[in-house]
């Protein structure tokens, strides 16, 4: 496992405004232009008082978050709006909302989506729901179908040293942020044991820990890896 260099992509929370249109943009297309009450439900809708409430909070509750500066906080969300979106938003005008290159022979409708309900434009994009029951080929597929019709991708280094599984606290806080919201209570921090902190955790009263589906395989991997590199032993015999 390696280290994503956070520090090295923001070195403040939230980023210039300014430096969001160089990695994402909102394309609408259909045959109308989104109103206001449809961006609201857009997934790229910011509300300015909520993300400061919510870096405030980081900032006093998660010890990673405790050197974040929060005059450039608010500095940046100056420029954010109230609510909105802050990036640039192109409309381009289409009978249909299918991709004739992408549309199979048997689908013979005008276009997707509902005929009814407040929902006049829909999102591109796999959900969890989706991506959970495909397999690694069924997820290249989609992949390539998304560069070839002019998608766009970020990437994203990791760091040239490898994360140590031994002696490392901060390891499964950093690995899933969502079970460790104060970045605190990693294996190893307390007088428990590895297998004892291990069984508290996913005994953990909201069961938070139990139904992550990747904590478990992990921690259980983890856990292995170690008892078979601590537990065996080499037999010699003198000739």
């Amino acid at each position: 496992m390696f280290a994503n260099p956070t520090a090295l992509l923001y070195d403040t929370l939230p980023p210039p405004i300014n430096t969001l249109d160089d990695i994402l943009a909102v394309v609408f297309t259909g045959p109308s232009e989104a109103l206001p009450e449809d961006l609201k439900r857009s997934p790229f809708y910011v509300r300015r008082k909520a993300i400061f409430d919510a870096l405030t909070w980081l900032k006093l509750n998660h010890p990673d978050y405790s050197d974040l500066d929060m005059q450039k906080t608010v500095d940046n969300l100056s420029l954010y709006p109230e609510g909105g979106i802050p990036v640039n938003m192109d409309y381009q005008f289409a009978e249909s909302n299918k991709i004739p290159e992408a549309t199979g022979l048997d689908n013979t409708e005008f276009e997707d989506g509902t005929a009814s309900g407040p929902c006049p434009f829909r999102v591109h994009g796999l959900t969890e729901k989706q991506v959970t029951h495909m397999g690694l080929d069924e997820m290249k597929i989609h992949a390539l179908q998304f560069i070839n019709t002019g998608g766009n991708a970020l990437q994203i280094e990791h760091g040239s040293q490898m994360e140590s599984i031994y002696n490392n606290v901060q390891l499964y806080p950093k690995m899933f942020p969502w079970l460790f919201p104060y970045g605190a209570g990693g294996v190893g921090t307390s007088s428990l044991s590895e297998s004892e902190h291990l069984k508290h955790l996913l005994l953990y009263h909201d069961k938070r820990f139990q139904v992550d589906p990747e904590f478990s395989l992990i921690a259980f991997s983890h856990h292995s890896i170690k008892s078979s590199t601590t537990g065996s032993h080499i037999l010699t015999h003198d000739q």
